[in-house]
This record gives structure tokens, C-alpha cells and sequence, in this order.
């Protein structure tokens, strides 16, 4: 009797823990990013900060997100890799500014000097594989193999071969294992 007075309590409540476990799903991945990206940006210092490792989420979240399409899962996961998609590609873009923001100030002290005589002060050699229009080329990069990966997933999956769906699920999951947060 007393369970059927405290259905009207249990049910929204239900809900509710429902909603705040996607949430934490959802944003959970972002959390950690937050504090180095206010780091990068208050100190205008992007060394300790791994590109490679943004490259390697970035793949891993395009492959989770067209495995959605050939086998559907939570969508909470769904947003999870959209997210994270976005919160990769904010990253890159605030280490590129960064990065690239140093090297014209090294490149500053170095014209200065070389007017002082002081002596040569030598560019070190590039420390990352970041240009100038990095950046616009790493978006592009991954829009293409978005579209190989989704073209190869459409004929692999229409010529009577779906497990070849999971395998980039399998893929997906072994690289967000070893690189994600």
C-alpha cells in the first residue's frame, strides 16, 4: 500500500537520476579539458599538451558516431562523441593560436637581436607539426575520413557484410580505451 502512495515521488525521481546520469555521460568527458584549457590560455602555454592525443579522440568519436548509423546505441553516447568532437577541435584551435603566438614572438626576438649584434640567436627547430593554417587542414583531414570511413561502412554493409559495422566499433573502442579520459 505504501509502494503505490510513493509512485507519484518514485517515478519523477526515477527520471530525474535518469537525466543527471546521461548528463554526466554526456559532459563527463569534458571535465577534464576544462582546467587545461584555462591553463593554455592563462599562461599562453600549450607545451605539455598533446595534439596527437586530440587527433586520436577525434577519430575515435567520428568512428563511434558513424557506427550509430549502422547499429543504433543510447543516444546519450551519441551526444557524448559530438561533444567531444567539439571540445577536441577547441583544443586544437586554442593550442594552434597559442603555439603559433609563441613562434612569432621567438621569431620577434630573434629579428631584434639580429639588429643589436648581440649575437645570433637561433630559432629552435618546430617542436610540433603545427603551421600556420594547421588547424584548417586538421578539420579537413577529418571531414575526409569521415567520408571514406562512412562511404566503406556504406558498401561494406549493403554487399551482405555487417559486421564490418562492428569492427569500427571495435576499432572506436580500443582507441577511446587507450587515449581517452
Amino acid at each position: 500500500m505504501e509502494a503505490e502512495g510513493l509512485g507519484w515521488l518514485l517515478v519523477p525521481l526515477h527520471q530525474l537520476v535518469s537525466w543527471g546520469a546521461a548528463g554526466a555521460m554526456v559532459f563527463g568527458g569534458v571535465v577534464p579539458y576544462i582546467p587545461q584549457y584555462r591553463d593554455i590560455r592563462r599562461t599562453q602555454n600549450a607545451e605539455g599538451f598533446s595534439t596527437y592525443v586530440c587527433l586520436v579522440l577525434l577519430v575515435a568519436n567520428i568512428l563511434r558516431i558513424l557506427f550509430w548509423f549502422g547499429r543504433r546505441f543510447e543516444s546519450p553516447l551519441l551526444w557524448q562523441s559530438v561533444v567531444m568532437i567539439l571540445t577536441m577541435l577547441l583544443m586544437l584551435k586554442l593550442c594552434t593560436e597559442v603555439r603559433v603566438a609563441n613562434e612569432l614572438n621567438l621569431k620577434r626576438r630573434v629579428f631584434s637581436a639580429a639588429d643589436n649584434k648581440d649575437g645570433e640567436v637561433r630559432v629552435p627547430p618546430g617542436q610540433s607539426f603545427l603551421a600556420v593554417d594547421w588547424l584548417d587542414h586538421m578539420v579537413s583531414v577529418c571531414l575526409i575520413f569521415k567520408e571514406i570511413v562512412a562511404l566503406s561502412s556504406k558498401v561494406l554493409y549493403h554487399f551482405a557484410f555487417p559486421p564490418a559495422v562492428c569492427e569500427f566499433q571495435l576499432l572506436c573502442i580500443l582507441i577511446n580505451t587507450l587515449y581517452g579520459p
